[in-house]
């Protein structure tokens, strides 16, 4: 569901790099809502119907289009079964349509920002953010082969027969991660055709596909522990020019992938009054790879257990998830209460464990869930 994330973080980035909202003082009296609506889109590409997509070239930057990002999360496990979770994310952001010309080396029309967590079940969660200006090199993404960098930070894809595997680095003085992914799954285009409608207005939308299974091997560090790790990755890649439309709060986006080979994606759009918006959709893929669109209709999701945040705001913390239509009925458990992230802005993105049936036998999993608009101070209060 990062079509709407980006809007978030990069209209902060913007007005960080300009040096009016990089403080925590300004950042705690932002609305959520405020932020993602606002910006001129004129002069970008819009997401407005349908389109053919080529990869590996559409793994690459979207440049016509204000804002795109590279959403890779994943649950891993030690050689002793020990337990971890991690998110690593860049986004680009374009602060003009274009660039006038000038001298100035550092004239740049993108700017990039990079959230990285590790969750380590058996004792915290730790959360680094970066970001950058695209000159000189500082930061930057390309298409032959894809790589998406911000200093040391970067994702990126083998050349050739090895396009399919990728490279994460990045790390903190006290984490960091250096895994390798190989796709399991070919692309599923999410929404219509690859479509993804976030709102009734045209054009609010992106377009957006998803790599749901890449068998994960590398490490991690905590501190001066090092751990050799494998699992399950997803990646997440939307481009678009849009936003929050003005009645949304935020959303709730599930991505669970089950031992019998098969995943699913959500999203859960947030109407201020706290309704669904009838926008919310989502992607179920089955072992073979075949994808099928959910509606809402579709999905039902019932809350069952709530954690406050120290810093203000009380998040979802467990859930039933119901799809009839695939006799599945499953129970999501956050494998930390706090999980959330205090970067430019707060949100909360964790792993979770799952549990449940299909067709009336029993079915496991592990997956992600991300939460936008619950902040005491996205909502204005």
């Amino acid at each position: 569901m990062r079509a709407i994330g980006i809007a978030i973080l990069a209209s902060l980035l913007c007005a960080a790099s300009a040096g009016i909202a990089d403080d925590s003082e300004n950042d705690e009296r932002s609305r959520l809502s405020e932020l993602l609506g606002g910006g001129d889109d004129r002069g970008y590409a819009r997401a407005l119907q349908a389109r053919s997509f080529s990869f590996p070239e559409d793994h690459g930057p979207h440049p016509e289009y204000r804002n795109e990002w590279w959403y890779l999360t994943g649950n891993l496990d030690d050689d002793d079964g020990r337990r971890f979770g991690f998110e690593l994310t860049f986004f680009r952001f374009a602060l003009a349509p274009s660039i006038p010309d000038a001298d100035s080396n550092w004239r740049s029309r993108d700017v990039y920002i990079a959230h990285l967590a590790i969750t380590d079940a058996d004792e915290k969660f730790y959360v680094a953010q970066r970001y950058s200006r695209a000159a000189l090199g500082l930061a930057g993404s390309q298409s032959e082969p894809f790589r998406v960098w911000i200093d040391d930070w970067q994702i990126v894809a083998g050349s050739g027969a090895e396009a399919n595997v990728w490279r994460l680095q990045a790390g903190e003085q006290d984490f960091g991660l250096d895994l390798h992914l190989t796709a399991v799954k070919p692309p599923v285009l999410n929404g219509i055709n690859g479509l993804s409608q976030k709102s009734a207005e045209p054009g609010n939308a992106s377009y957006y596909y998803s790599i749901t299974r890449w068998q994960t091997e590398g490490s991690l560090c905590i501190g001066s522990a090092q751990f050799t790790v494998s699992g399950l990755s997803w990646l997440d890649r939307e481009w678009s020019s849009s936003a929050l439309a003005a009645n949304q709060q935020g959303w709730d986006w599930f991505a669970l992938q089950l031992s019998d080979g098969s995943d699913l994606m959500f999203y859960n759009l947030r109407l201020n009054d706290g309704r669904q918006d009838p926008m919310s959709a989502g992607t179920w893929i089955g072992a073979n790879g075949e994808a099928s669109h959910i509606d809402l209709s579709d999905l039902e999701i019932v809350v069952t257990d709530h954690w406050q945040s120290s810093s203000g705001g009380i998040y979802p913390a467990a859930w039933t998830l119901h799809l009839p239509r695939e006799s599945l009925r499953l129970e999501l458990v956050p494998v930390l209460a706090d999980q959330e992230l205090t970067t430019t802005v707060r949100y909360w993105e964790g792993a979770v464990d799952v549990s449940g049936e299909r067709d009336g036998l029993p079915v496991s999993g592990r997956g992600y869930v991300e939460l936008t608009g619950y902040a005491a101070t996205d909502r204005g209060q």
